[in-house]
């Protein structure tokens, strides 16, 4: 163990170099290894017995060291299972005045996307699908829900219901939902976006790899057809730490 912790750790200097509390050498430590990839994405980190010991400081040091890099999101803990590490992420920049898929958003960037079904099918519509968007009696609607990855990185959850008069088959759905809606000449023109901040709760930070009660964006959206329709409903939830939505302003008649 202490070879391994040797080869990503070398602490030489922690008790003897400069001043200022262990725990923040150790910190530095960690993150260090980690931003130069000898901790890659989803290690595990050593068990903070094995730290303090291999350090020569207490368990109270390492814990405190450990806590910041999970409050910086380069650490995760998962309970029963141990404190692994997470790759640090470049923030994307979204604009507001674009409406495109998450797709799209990736390969503008040159990120490879992919999804991860939660949801998937036909189903009755509930009262506020109903009103948000315009279902007749009877009508079906179809719900997805995906987590959402760039890079292998998982970036958001989405949740979109759509009339079943448009997505008549979502579980044959494969990648962008507006690329299939798009041969329906049913691609949404404009969207009314609502975004306010959250914390992540337990499920939503385990599928997106945060702390729990890390900060998240959440994101409702109505898609609308050229005919004033409403033909999509999304709620997201992205992470905090991984996006910037940017709106361009202009002076305005006062």
């Amino acid at each position: 163990m202490s070879e391994a912790l040797t080869a990503i750790l070398p602490l030489d200097g922690l008790q003897s170099g400069g001043s200022g509390p262990l725990y923040l050498k150790l910190r530095q430590s960690l993150e260090d290894a980690i931003r130069s990839g000898k901790l890659g994405h989803g290690d595990a980190l050593p068990a903070e017995r094995d730290l303090a010991d291999y350090a020569s400081v207490s368990r109270v040091t390492v814990r405190k060291a450990v806590d910041d890099l999970v409050r910086d999101g380069l650490l995760t803990r998962r309970h029963g299972s141990g404190t692994f590490v997470v790759k640090p992420l470049s923030r994307v920049e979204q604009p507001l005045t674009k409406l495109t898929s998450f797709t799209e958003d990736m390969a503008r960037r040159g990120l490879v996307s992919r999804s991860e079904w939660l949801e998937r099918g036909l189903f009755h519509p509930s009262p506020e699908e109903m009103m948000m968007l315009g279902l007749a009696p009877g009508t079906m609607v179809a719900r997805i829900g995906r987590l959402r990855f760039g890079n292998d990185m998982p970036l958001a959850i989405e949740r979109a219901s759509i009339s079943a008069e448009f997505l008549p088959d979502p579980v044959s759905l494969q990648q962008s939902l507006y690329a299939e809606l798009e041969k329906k000449d049913a691609r949404p023109v404009r969207a009314i976006q609502r975004i306010s901040a959250t914390n992540l709760k337990k499920i939503d930070a385990g599928l997106l790899e945060v702390p729990i009660e890390a900060a998240g964006l959440s994101i409702e959206r109505v898609s609308y057809l050229a005919s004033g329709r409403v033909v999509e409903l999304t709620r997201s939830l992205y992470r905090g730490d991984a996006y910037d939505f940017v709106a361009e302003l202009s002076l305005g008649d006062s």
